[in-house]
């Protein structure tokens, strides 16, 4: 294929593409926030040492981290329809996403609530202040800065794996290049493509992560 076949390709190919992405970063977010909820309550769980819920969580992050994301994304698509509860196919993705980060999230927020000196808890009682206030206003800030780092690699993770949700037929940016694939049959510079997407949106929530973590630490620094 010459060059200019190559620009008629990908420019015939771009607004199915950039509908794709959008897709992915509505799914890279949605799945995050999810996951960030998911993350704090076990991590929350896991800390208070309850029971019962504690053994849970722990087996329920053994289990996320020890599987691979694919194969939960089609037993939450493809596997629980066979005892009657199915979802739609975004919600699939979101939810296997969500639920795959999550385990992660938490993990990273525990140890970032472990990091923070434990002399802060004192002076946050000695304040007057309950347990449950010291978390949400002394440690949580102190903990969210230390787990920022972790947090930002964990949404890039998240933007490149939300690619396999395409299996479940999510109309995101690899099902999008497929499509495009299946009709021009033209793989190499479609992929090559969407790789530079990929790499384009991951770059640039890199720099949002360094430029926050610079701003963090000058607070911080205050």
């Amino acid at each position: 294929m010459d060059v200019h076949g190559l620009i008629e390709l990908l420019r015939d190919a771009l607004p199915l593409m950039l509908k794709g992405t959008l897709y992915t970063l509505l799914l890279a977010v949605a799945s995050m926030l999810g996951g960030f909820l998911v993350g704090a309550t076990v991590a929350g769980v896991r800390l208070a040492r309850l029971p019962l819920l504690s053994q849970l969580a722990a087996l329920y992050v053994s289990c996320m981290r020890g599987t691979p994301l694919l194969v939960q994304l089609f037993v939450i698509y493809f596997g629980l329809p066979s005892i009657g509860i199915q979802f739609e196919p975004i919600t699939a993705g979101i939810l296997g996403l969500s639920l795959n980060v999550g385990a992660y999230l938490s993990e990273t927020l525990r140890g970032a609530i472990i990091g923070v000196a434990h002399g802060q808890w004192e002076a946050g009682k000695s304040l007057g202040l309950t347990q449950a206030q010291v978390l949400r206003y002394v440690i949580g800030p102190q903990a969210l800065r230390l787990a920022v780092p972790s947090l930002s690699n964990s949404l890039i993770s998240l933007i490149k794996d939300t690619s396999l949700v395409s299996v479940v037929a999510v109309g995101e940016l690899m099902l999008a290049t497929k499509e495009v694939i299946a009709t021009t049959f033209q793989p190499f510079p479609l992929y090559l493509a969407a790789a530079g997407i990929y790499w384009a949106l991951s770059a640039s929530f890199e720099l949002v992560q360094k430029r926050l973590e610079a701003r963090l630490n000058r607070s911080y620094q205050r």
